[in-house]
């Protein structure tokens, strides 16, 4: 691919943030219906026409690489129910100045995909997986799949898409009691689990307020299994605080939204799969790249326009338990 120089000002917010990551959702869809995520029935999806193809992606890419963006993550949705995805990554992976692809993915298709993915360039994955019951998994996916999911972690790990990282969302009263078998869990394989605090968004405030469970909370219980050690933890783009036990093989981490916010760390901003650049997970303010990008501007105009949105990224999320967010499926795209 045609290789574009790097500006000398790289991708800098109001806040000197420096933004080095790139989310970027390729699909709405999704084949789970988990509760805190979405309701049973699915959405209004986005018509196809509509979706940015893998060519407009890779155009936008190449620019954003162009202002010092080198970490991609493809998400969903289900990234995996987007037709032809390595495809897609093996494109990515050709744009001068991207360093790092990375998954997530709920890893229900992934283990069949896993070897494709990797031979196009994918670095790592992440799986979302919130029990390591098989029927508590159905209840809370509204889906089977259990056995896919752990198999698929298991081939990540042998295949080198390491750090391979689970993302569990803790909630009181649905999952919180299998909080030390995912510790056991990670203290014996190669792996990261991080323990995510529910946020409230639409179609979840029914049980946000009686089911969160603050990172603080999740750490003292297993602060009773053994010492907890504070670690650096696998590398990556995430929020995560990590710990490990002194025997363990993996790490543990806690991603705290809610109680213990990270936006002044934040690198990030997001690419719908509807072409619009979000420069806050749980704000409003977007900007429609897809729209410039069909109007036929040029490079140097849309590179013109992410720098100029910058100005208006937010210092931080102002989230509270009980009060709803703007963006749903904010679990998929919370853990880095």
């Amino acid at each position: 691919m045609k290789t574009i120089d790097l500006l000398d000002a790289p991708l800098t917010d109001a806040f000197a943030r420096r933004i080095d990551y790139l989310r970027i959702s390729v699909t709405d869809k999704c084949n789970l219906r988990c509760i805190y995520c979405m309701p049973a029935e699915g959405l209004a999806w986005i018509e196809r026409d509509e979706l940015l193809s893998f060519e407009e992606i890779e155009r936008l890419v190449g620019i954003f690489a162009s202002v010092g963006v080198r970490k991609l993550r493809i998400s969903g949705g289900e990234p995996l129910v987007r037709r032809d995805l390595p495809r897609l990554v093996r494109m990515l992976a050709a744009v001068d100045g991207i360093e790092e692809i990375a998954l997530s993915t709920n890893g229900i298709l992934l283990e069949e995909r896993l070897p494709e993915l990797m031979d196009a360039g994918l670095t790592r994955v992440n799986v979302s997986l919130d029990t390591l019951r098989e029927d508590r998994f159905e209840a809370l996916a509204r889906r089977p799949g259990l056995g896919n999911v752990l198999a698929a972690i298991d081939a990540s790990v042998r295949a080198g898409a390491r750090p391979v990282k689970i993302n569990c969302v803790a909630m009181r009263g649905r999952n919180d009691d299998e909080i030390e078998a995912f510790a056991r869990y990670a203290r014996e394989r190669d792996v990261a689990v991080r323990f995510i605090e529910l946020m409230p968004v639409r179609e979840n405030l029914g049980i946000a307020a009686d089911a969160y469970i603050s990172a603080e909370e999740i750490l003292e219980r297993l602060s009773a299994i053994d010492a907890l050690v504070p670690v650096a933890g696998p590398p990556g783009n995430g929020p995560a605080r990590y710990f490990g036990f002194a025997d363990g093989v993996g790490t543990i981490g806690v991603i705290s939204p809610l109680s213990h916010d990270y936006c002044e760390r934040c690198n990030r901003v997001r690419l719908t799969a509807d072409g619009r650049l979000r420069l806050c997970l749980f704000g409003e303010n977007h900007l429609d790249l897809k729209g410039a990008l069909r109007a036929g501007e040029s490079d140097e105009r849309i590179r013109e326009r992410i720098s100029a949105s910058m100005l208006v990224k937010p210092e931080r999320h102002h989230l509270r338990v009980g009060e709803a967010a703007s963006q749903m499926r904010a679990f998929s795209e919370i853990g880095g």
